[in-house]
């Protein structure tokens, strides 16, 4: 058995030079073997990416099966339960216009589109809830409000954070500012649904803790050496 001459550490038989200080190995009674496998890989490879292609075809696979064998087993093997199926099968449509088409088109600006689609989705199957519940008074006055409110929050931030020299004290107040007025308006279409007038309660000590962090980054972001400073610190 070799030793590396340099640091000491116990070498292979079929090692030439050592693998951790590269030191060229030299031993007269025991000439490096050649023949044997070694015990390690001599060059550096990645396992390739699977085609975006056959992952989505996988991915709708799984997602059709899931909801043909739940239409199938709540339609003629339950078939006095409740619909419940359609929970499942519209979750399965929502995950895959999430995942599928975004995995497909590579287009700039398509995020766009996707993040519309994305909200269509989402406001397509809340109304689940309300044909099995036999109310759309909830829909109409809370939960959609909600989901075009929470859309436009995701649209403003793809619209401004996406920016390569947007600086990333900026782009943290901004979400936290965008926070606190989402809070507001959620508390607003709660407070109209539920009691008929808004009256601001928890949503003004949300929007006041994000007033607070905000007014600091600020700070930071208009004095130069508190700017460096942070992102010395923060390897911002």
């Amino acid at each position: 058995m070799s030793y590396c001459v340099n640091c000491g550490v116990e070498l292979d038989a079929t090692a030439s030079f050592c693998p951790l200080c590269h030191t060229p190995v030299h031993n007269p009674n025991q000439p490096v073997d050649t023949t044997s496998p070694r015990p390690y890989p001599l060059e550096r490879k990645e396992v390739p990416p699977v085609a975006r292609g056959q992952l989505a075809i996988l991915l709708t696979t799984v997602l059709l099966s899931v909801a043909v064998c739940c239409g199938v087993l709540n339609r003629f093997f339950l078939p006095g339960q409740r619909l419940w199926s359609m929970y499942v099968i519209g979750a399965a449509v929502m995950v895959w216009i999430w995942t599928v088409p975004p995995m497909l088109i590579h287009k700039q600006g398509a995020f766009r589109l996707f993040l519309l689609a994305d909200i269509m989705t989402v406001a397509a199957y809340v109304p689940l809830v309300a044909i099995d519940l036999d109310s759309w008074e909830w829909y109409w006055h809370l939960a959609l409000p909600i989901i075009l409110l929470l859309g436009a929050l995701f649209l403003f931030w793809c619209l401004t954070l996406g920016g390569r020299h947007r600086s990333v004290i900026t782009s943290v107040t901004l979400v936290i500012g965008s926070l606190g007025i989402f809070a507001m308006g959620v508390e607003r279409f709660t407070d109209l649904f539920f009691h008929g007038t808004w009256a601001p309660s928890w949503s003004l000590i949300v929007l006041a803790v994000c007033v607070v962090l905000i007014v600091p980054l600020l700070v930071i972001r208009h004095v130069p050496s508190l700017r460096e400073e942070v992102r010395r610190r923060f390897h911002m």
